[in-house]
């Protein structure tokens, strides 16, 4: 048997692995089994804490969606597993450098209460449309897309995972699930993307909705709530620093321009902990 932690950010919820304390490989085939929230623990993501493979980390950072697929980042699962290493006393260290697929993290601990307050900083974003990838006749990383007979203005950004951005006037009237879920596949990001629908209502704040590839609408999404942010003020729609309302709560974001890392803020919360058999 392997303990596994449920935990929530902005009512994003994972089931976190600590996969230095126990050696068992992970079998992804369970993944998927484990996400169904109706005969499973339930889950947006799986992120699993493991030992370091670079020398400039703490710790290497696995992220899987709830359909057993591997993801490249996920920001507000950082702060989970920031705040899981600190709780089972894995280090003490008020800053941690992670390695996911997506690049190199870094957490900062701002607030030791509960929920615990952790800052993210992630690298760079990209709007280059080849590293998104985007693939669009503009070749640039803004098209129009068709889906649903419909057509929808796209903004393509990667926060170390692929992203596309749709501004609309107000996110309450729209069909996250149908929309979000036909551009995702849309065959201008070859690796499918998150969609995330961005309401401007100032230039300090903005809401946001996010349809995960691979998951669905789901309560908040960091690195989407980043992608919209770093999308409207590539076109000047909002300043550096920017707070972002979603389903599940606000995060703060800070951009200030090309080649600058994003940085987050927001809270984690333990939820419960338990068991799981990985051999059956």
């Amino acid at each position: 048997m392997v303990k596994f932690y449920k935990m929530q950010s902005l009512g994003n919820d994972f089931m976190v692995l600590d996969a230095i304390s126990c050696g068992d490989p992970l079998p992804t085939e369970k993944i998927k089994q484990w996400g169904l929230r109706n005969e499973g623990v339930g889950f947006d993501q799986l992120l699993v804490i493991a030992p370091p493979n670079r020398p400039d980390a703490d710790f290497q950072y696995l992220i899987y969606n709830a359909d057993g697929s591997e993801s490249e980042q996920c920001g507000n699962g950082t702060r989970c597993v920031a705040w899981l290493v600190r709780h089972l006393g894995l280090s003490n260290k008020s800053r941690l450098t992670w390695h996911s697929k997506g690049g190199v993290i870094h957490t900062r601990l701002l607030e030791e209460r509960n929920p615990m307050m952790i800052e993210t900083t992630l690298p760079a974003p990209s709007l280059d449309a080849s590293t998104v990838p985007f693939v669009a006749n503009t070749k640039t990383n803004t098209a129009v897309l068709e889906v649903d007979n419909r057509d929808f203005k796209v903004t393509a950004v990667s926060t170390g995972n692929p992203h596309g951005v749709v501004f609309v006037d107000n996110i309450a009237t729209v069909d996250v699930a149908t929309i979000g879920a036909q551009l995702s596949i849309h065959s201008a990001f070859p690796n499918h993307a998150n969609i995330g629908f961005c309401q401007v209502v100032d230039r300090s704040f903005v809401r946001l909705r996010v349809y995960e590839r691979g998951v669905g609408e789901t309560r908040a999404c960091g690195t989407g709530a980043s992608a919209a942010v770093v999308a409207a003020h590539s076109q000047s729609l909002v300043d550096t620093q920017v707070k972002v309302s979603l389903p599940g709560g606000k995060l703060r974001i800070r951009w200030s321009g090309p080649n600058q890392p994003i940085t987050m803020s927001g809270g984690a919360t333990l939820v419960f902990e338990g068991e799981i058999n990985l051999k059956e």
